[in-house]
């Protein structure tokens, strides 16, 4: 089943702390995995940074929640217990919790009001029960999709040739060669051969990947990848790129994967997020750095 927000784990946890015992995450987890009847599939969802477990988020999210609205408390380092609060609270034998009810207690005003003062982001927050963590990410994945649309759009309005030259920096900057200037050259020209440029694997040049450069708006086909790789046989190289902004047909893929010549199919897509991930024709708006307690210096020895 898809992991409930972090909204559904806040009865779920305050019920588990409701024996009055100190608890720890680690406990938590796998019982509430197994009341909700969540599978090892489902426990492996990471969040979109690929850094975390959904789960084990939303679950650390409710519990931040709990305690800052004073139903849970940390005695100490790693465990958690309910407050008299939260006694109280379970004695209303709520059918559920969300943060709209946690609103009703003060310290919880205060902390939302601090770490969300964007009036909008709170309002997501509370009806689309999304973690911060998954609202930042979610927020960066929207932005990334939105700049992909607008490279593929400049790429497509600029020419052929300059579409060769950027293909060769791109693979000069995912560490292919040395410099422009002694490891990668655009070649491309009338009756070059099916060759657009040629960029040297390693920085000593000990092999050489062709490259082939197509500004298209209509997939590539078969017939095109089977020019290239006779370019390549008649170059006697055995790897090859043929990027292009468009994408490529089924039998163009299917053809690639079964030569015997090394190569590789980058679509517009992919460009495009290759030259997000290198920093080519994008340059840095926003730098956010997100930080978390370092519980290890409040340790004492």
């Amino acid at each position: 089943m898809p992991i409930p927000d972090f909204q559904c784990f806040l009865l779920s946890v305050l019920s588990v702390a409701g024996d009055g015992k100190e608890h720890t995450k680690q406990e938590l987890l796998p019982k509430l995995a197994a009341d909700w009847g969540l599978t090892a599939d489902d426990l492996a969802i990471k969040l979109p940074s690929g850094k975390q477990n959904t789960f084990d988020n939303r679950v650390s999210w409710a519990k931040t929640f709990l305690k800052q609205a004073g139903l849970l408390e940390y005695p100490r380092r790693g465990v958690f217990r309910i407050t008299a609060r939260g006694q109280q609270v379970l004695a209303e034998n709520l059918p559920d919790l969300d943060v709209k009810y946690l609103k009703r207690f003060p310290e919880f005003v205060v902390f939302q009001s601090g770490a969300q003062k964007d009036k909008i982001a709170s309002e997501t927050v509370s009806e689309i029960g999304e973690t911060p963590d998954e609202l930042m990410a979610g927020g960066y994945k929207q932005l990334r999709e939105a700049l992909a649309i607008e490279l593929l759009e400049r790429i497509k309005s600029i020419s052929p040739s300059r579409f060769e030259e950027l293909v060769v920096e791109l693979l000069l900057k995912m560490g292919y060669g040395g410099t422009q200037e002694d490891a990668g050259r655009v070649v491309g020209k009338s009756g070059d051969g099916g060759i657009d440029g040629i960029i040297n694997e390693d920085r000593l040049g000990l092999d050489v990947i062709y490259i082939q450069a197509k500004r298209w708006e209509a997939d590539v086909g078969r017939p095109e990848i089977q020019k290239f790789v006779g370019a390549l046989a008649g170059n006697k190289a055995s790897k090859g790129v043929f990027i292009t902004s468009s994408g490529f047909s089924n039998g163009a893929r299917d053809y690639a994967a079964q030569v015997n010549h090394r190569v590789v199919l980058i679509d517009g897509a992919q460009l495009a997020e290759l030259m997000m991930d290198y920093d080519l024709g994008v340059s840095v708006k926003e730098v956010y750095t997100v930080k978390r307690l370092d519980t290890d210096y409040f340790e004492q020895d």
